[in-house]
């Protein structure tokens, strides 16, 4: 624990040197914070892309609870979370609580898995992006490749990253604004008509025969991508003003508004359709080939062509958004790795912006990486690269969620901290419970997820283990290094 305060003394104080590690202290609030988590579960994506595949292959009109009951589970781990929040200050969030539950070599386990969970869902949106974008212009009679436009963005969000946090935050909360407000508007249009040809009914969507009914894991599998990326409030703590009231707030309100919100939305699309028709009109869409037909058929028949085109729009914003998002996420992830010296030092730099710029390029060149490959190969971007990396993403996010729970417990009964039962012990240890059946749902039903082959599914989930061994192992041999180097120096 004394690492981790003292780190965070050193994040937010140190002086500007040719070679500064210092991020910019106080920089962003409550608000910032809440739109770069948005920004990460991309609400328009989210509804557009994980809707008709939860109402189609999951429980059809009890789609809408499934996010309730992910909602309230993300809510249960997070009393713990912001517990361990409010005692360990560092960017590193997940890593640096197993790091002071468990020690350096599982934190480090547990920091290769986010870095893992964080750049394959960037890559993943890269081929959504680059699909839908590709598509856009298209339709305009402009041709250019998924990957080019993947590459040319790659580039901006890079030039965006080494600069100040507050103008990413800008950026962010304009374009969430514009996703969310639209999404709204077809909400409340449904809600203020009554429906459609079967009115409102809560019982056909939020009941417990009706959560239960079809496959329900399907539906609660793609709630939790939904989810993906509240946990990032923790990273910016060092930015943060008030860390300790921002970061528990900013938790709390990111969680209620995104589980309240995919909810509310998803219920106003099985009220459009009808409770028994959903499903047959999510099937259709899937088949058609454009499964956005789900929901943009909707907004066309509401409010004319134009809503069509500018969610169109919108679709290829949120998904920039999302992708600018994790780009400050992995910057910050690898910037506090290279503080406590699990990296190189060079890594730690930050530029006149306070921005970690050398992280920047890293966290560039990974995508770059992810990406190309599917590129040279012609896989289709959205078939393969952006099923199969969300789902990896989502596999290895809820083995980290779990391993955060545990290291709340873990760590406050080493701290023989007296009171805060629930927060301490009974809410992590009630999540870890929880979050295991949640994985058994997303495990048993991942061919499904990732739409691709059982051997496909396999390889990708054995990445899970790997990659959080080999963290292991290599701060190992870091440890080992700085061990020798410390007693070469003493004598």
């Amino acid at each position: 624990m004394s690492i981790s305060n003292s780190e965070s003394r050193t994040t937010e104080a140190a002086p500007r040197t040719e070679h500064s590690t210092a991020l910019r202290a106080g920089s962003i609030g409550v608000m910032g914070i809440l739109f770069f988590v948005l920004s990460a579960q991309a609400p328009l994506t989210g509804i557009v892309g994980a809707s008709p595949l939860a109402a189609a292959l999951g429980n059809g009109a009890g789609a809408p609870g499934a996010y309730l009951i992910v909602g309230i589970v993300i809510v249960i781990f997070a009393v713990g979370f912001v517990a361990m929040s409010r005692k360990i200050q560092a960017n590193g969030a997940f890593y640096a609580y197993v790091t002071a539950a468990f020690g350096r070599r599982v934190g480090a386990g547990a920091a290769w898995l986010a870095l893992l969970a964080y750049s394959t869902v960037q890559a993943a949106m890269y081929g959504l992006y680059g699909a839908a974008f590709s598509g856009l212009l298209a339709s305009i009679g402009v041709s250019i490749p998924w990957w080019l436009l993947a590459l040319v963005t790659m580039a901006g969000v890079q030039v965006l990253g080494s600069l100040n946090i507050e103008l990413g935050a800008r950026v962010l909360a304009l374009l969430v604004g514009l996703e969310v407000a639209v999404l709204l508007m077809f909400g409340f249009t449904v809600l203020f008509r009554g429906g459609g040809p079967e009115g409102l009914s809560l019982a056909t969507s939020f009941s417990p025969e009706a959560i239960a009914s079809g496959a329900p894991g399907v539906a609660i599998m793609f709630a939790v991508a939904s989810m993906f990326g509240f946990e990032s409030t923790a990273i910016y703590s060092a930015e943060a003003k008030d860390a300790h009231k921002t970061v528990a707030r900013a938790t709390y309100l990111s969680v209620g508004v995104i589980a309240v919100f995919f909810s509310f939305i998803s219920w106003m699309l099985v009220s459009y359709y009808g409770p028994s028709q959903v499903i047959d009109a999510a099937g259709a869409a899937l088949e058609s080939g454009d499964s956005t037909a789900f929901v943009l058929t909707p907004m066309v028949e509401l409010f004319g062509p134009w809503a069509g085109i500018t969610t169109g729009i919108l679709l290829v914003t949120s998904l920039l958004a999302g992708i600018i998002a994790f780009h400050n996420g992995i910057n910050r992830y690898l910037h506090s790795l290279a503080l406590r010296g699990s990296l190189p030092a060079v890594v730690a730099r930050t530029n006149r912006h306070r921005a970690p710029a050398a992280a920047a390029w890293i966290q560039t060149a990974t995508a770059v990486v992810l990406v190309v490959p599917f590129a040279v190969l012609a896989l289709d971007p959205v078939l393969t690269l952006f099923s199969w990396f969300s789902g990896l993403a989502v596999a290895a996010l809820l083995v980290l969620y779990m391993l955060c729970s545990i290291a709340v417990v873990g760590f406050f009964r080493r701290e023989r901290v007296t009171g805060q039962l629930w927060q301490t012990l009974l809410a992590p240890a009630l999540a870890s419970v929880l979050l295991a059946w949640v994985l058994y749902l997303v495990v048993s039903n991942f061919t499904s997820l990732i739409g691709g082959s059982a051997e496909t599914a396999v390889a990708l989930l054995v990445a899970v283990p790997l990659v959080f061994a080999a963290g292991v192992l290599v701060e190992g041999q870091v440890e080992r290094r700085q061990k020798t180097a410390a007693l070469g120096h003493i004598s």
